[in-house]
């Protein structure tokens, strides 16, 4: 995915916001494809981490790891969806 804050080598001019933490809940990891710098991580923390019962989301660009921890067991289809709408792809649970 390219993005107009992004250049080639992957460097972004936008930072990333700050994320809730959790102490406890389900910890899940899945791999998203297409991310590429901090825009990235942002709009992924943002979409995931803006559904119900999400308490806190890592994201890992350089791998595309994302660790979601949440109060209940996530909806893997509902998480892919919020992915695919932000432009990038749920690849599966890693």
């Amino acid at each position: 995915m390219s993005s107009s804050c992004c250049s080639a080598d992957g460097n972004c001019s936008t930072g990333t916001t700050g994320q809730a933490t959790a102490t406890e809940g389900v910890i899940t990891a899945y791999t998203v494809s297409g991310m590429t710098c901090g825009h990235c991580k942002a709009t992924v923390t943002s979409a995931i981490g803006g559904l119900d019962g999400v308490a806190k989301v890592d994201v890992d660009v350089d791998t595309g790891r994302v660790t979601v921890t949440s109060a209940a067991e996530p909806d893997d289809a509902l998480i892919a969806k919020v992915v695919d709408e932000a432009g990038y792809e749920l690849t599966g649970r890693s």
